[in-house]
């Protein structure tokens, strides 16, 4: 093949991100790439002329196994919003000045719906300049919320840590002889899919949580104060997964209610925080009952020692797909699963235009949704086999031992 190979990471780290990584790596190698590098800190990296050779940073069989269990972003991350080309032409040229310095014909770009608008608009720009690299989106997303695909790489790991994080959370709940009301904050901004595998909790060895809400629906104060009363009649210790991002009819978050520092990033998005502690405040002024707020926060992102194998492989494997289209000629396109079977579980890849794909949003269907603040079980059923199976760390001294990249 004739030219050079580059991959980047971007957006929020995952348990599994560095698996798609090891998944370009390790297809491009074997098809015979000359050289693979990777951006440092993503697109915005890669702008200042921060890239490193992987073939001298992944050069074992023992190094692409650590970086599989790895969390986070092996290559560091960004959130750099390329400005549109009408805007800011010389920063694309920019970006393909660098491109032709280094020979590259293939790119590579891991992670969400802001990733997916970065490979959308570099492909396009490639049209207009008749530029012959190929730009190909690797799906990556704890949040679920890709469009077109049937779910995406790092959602399954994040999802079993919250179940098995719930599962403690009811069960020490029960410790004393009173009860206790505990509010558990989960990420999720507008899609509530996250949220949602609280309910997996439920088992013949857990009764599972209480209540479950979602960014999807209208969230009522003071409904759920009086499903909170209702439910601390029966005298037992009850548990609450809320979203984020849910919000009150006027459209402002539930955590805006209360004071709060706000950020908004590259992007326009608010920093979240601060809901499970509004309405466990809010549980005490009106109950007078204590309530616990818990905010998982990072912690479910890259909780690698809870991911599930069947996300790690799938992970790999779209970063294997996506090498494999783009060497056979196809550009502007990101690699999807398309679940092909439930029992036994089986999903496949397929490509899908990115412009599809780039800045849309897929939230859980209103008909997985109940009226009695919880979720179905053909939402149990789906996020189910996603969470199967595990790949242990390589403990050394006790610990997992994690590759590192000096930048």
């Amino acid at each position: 093949m004739n030219g050079n190979v580059i991959v980047g990471q971007s957006g929020g780290p995952t348990a599994v991100i560095n698996s798609s990584l090891a998944g370009v790596f390790k297809t491009a190698l074997d098809r015979g790439a000359k050289k693979i590098y990777g951006m440092c800190n993503g697109i915005k990296g890669l702008l200042d002329e921060k890239y490193v050779d992987l073939t001298d940073k992944l050069n074992s069989t023992m190094a692409i196994d650590l970086l599989k269990r790895t969390p986070s972003s092996f290559l560091g991350s960004c959130r750099f919003k390329l400005p549109d080309v009408e805007k800011d032409k010389a920063t694309y040229e920019r970006i393909f000045e660098i491109l032709k310095k280094l020979d590259i014909k293939f790119f590579f770009y891991i992670g969400g719906n802001d990733s997916m608008d970065t490979i959308d608009k570099l492909s396009k720009y490639a049209k207009t300049v008749n530029s012959d690299i190929s730009f190909m989106g690797v799906p990556k997303t704890i949040d679920n919320d890709l469009a077109i695909t049937d779910h995406t790489p790092g959602y399954g790991s994040a999802a079993k840590f919250i179940a098995a994080t719930m599962k403690e959370i009811i069960r020490d709940g029960h410790v004393y002889d009173y009860p206790t009301i505990s509010v558990v904050e989960i990420m999720g901004r507008n899609a509530g899919w996250l949220t949602a595998a609280a309910a997996l909790a439920k088992s013949d060895d857990c009764e599972g949580v209480d209540l479950i809400y979602l960014p999807e629906k209208v969230f009522d104060v003071d409904h759920f104060i009086n499903k909170i009363k209702e439910l601390s009649k029966t005298g037992k210790s009850i548990v609450v997964a809320v979203s984020e991002g849910v919000r009150v009819a006027d459209g402002r978050f539930v955590f805006e209610l209360a004071e709060h520092v706000e950020f908004v990033d590259a992007f326009g998005h608010k920093q979240m925080s601060g809901t499970a502690k509004f309405l466990a405040n809010k549980i005490t002024a009106e109950l007078g009952t204590k309530a616990r707020a818990i905010e998982l926060s990072t912690l479910q992102r890259c909780a690698a020692h809870m991911s599930s194998r069947t996300d790690i492989t799938e992970a790999y494997n779209v970063g294997g797909a996506a090498v494999k289209a783009a060497f056979e000629g196809e550009t502007g396109k990101v690699v999807v699963l398309k679940r092909v079977s439930d029992d036994p579980y089986m999903c496949i890849t397929e490509t899908a235009d990115v412009s599809k794909i780039a800045n849309v949003e897929k939230k859980v269907p209103m008909d997985w949704i109940t009226d009695d603040d919880y979720v179905t079980n053909d939402l149990i059923h789906y996020i189910h086999p996603l969470i199967q199976a595990e790949l242990s760390p390589i403990m050394v001294d006790g610990l997992p031992r994690h590759l590192h990249l000096s930048m």
